[in-house]
């Protein structure tokens, strides 16, 4: 027989969510409304991922010893205006707080960072058109929706339903709705709106990297769950 000893430990502050939500936050601020628009865009291309570049082992190598793959990584806190950071934060918001109760801190970070790197390195290979600009943090979002389904896969998202002249909101399983998304990524890679300014292999490279991380981890986040629960 098993019994549960509640933890004496006060639940911890999420910490990593806020975190992110802030800096991608201030990275804004001062890319896109403090500076003067030629330091921004001196900003987006110093600090900005490009496609092309890295189609041959010395092309990757010459990346390494320049230091240029640090781009993948800091592209994901620039944002072109203001509907593209608003729509990733409330996805950060919806999706990055219960993964992050799962997970703890430290992988929810290394998850986004690590997703985006990857889905923005996606982008960069599949854009056959060189030197296109590639910033934003939709990949790394979309590596925190990978997650969220692994590691919740039964449960369920309110969505605002319009109904005539109301607005009912309703529940609807978390599969379903991130599957119909996922399926939408896969379509307008092809035939999308913005075709060629969105990079749809970036959101998609990113969901699979998120769901195979949080698979990848389960072991480790289940020993953490149980530690908080006092098995």
């Amino acid at each position: 027989m098993f019994v549960a000893i509640p933890s004496r430990e006060r639940a911890r502050l999420r910490w990593a969510t806020p975190l992110l939500f802030a800096l991608l936050w201030i990275c804004f601020i001062v890319s896109a409304v403090v500076l003067p628009d030629p330091e921004q865009r001196r900003l987006m291309l110093e600090w900005g991922a490009l496609s092309g570049g890295l189609s041959s082992p010395e092309a990757w190598w010459d990346a390494v010893r320049e230091g240029s793959l640090l781009r993948l990584f800091s592209a994901l806190f620039l944002h072109a205006d203001w509907a593209h950071l608003l729509g990733n934060l409330v996805f950060l918001l919806i999706f990055g707080l219960p993964a992050e109760r799962a997970m703890g801190p430290w992988r929810l970070l290394a998850l986004f960072l690590c997703g985006g790197a990857v889905a923005n390195l996606a982008a960069v290979i599949a854009i056959a058109t060189p030197d296109r600009l590639i910033i934003g943090a939709s990949g790394a979002v979309s590596a925190l929706i990978g997650a969220y389904l692994a590691l919740f896969p039964g449960a369920k998202l309110g969505v605002v339903v319009p109904l005539g002249l109301f607005l009912q909101f309703v529940k609807v399983p978390a599969p379903l709705l991130i599957g119909v998304w996922a399926l939408l990524q896969v379509v307008f890679t092809f035939i999308g709106p913005a075709f060629g300014a969105v990079a749809w292999s970036a959101h998609l490279a990113g969901f699979a990297f998120g769901g195979a991380f949080a698979l990848i981890a389960r072991a480790g986040i289940a020993r953490r769950l149980r530690r908080k629960r006092g098995y």
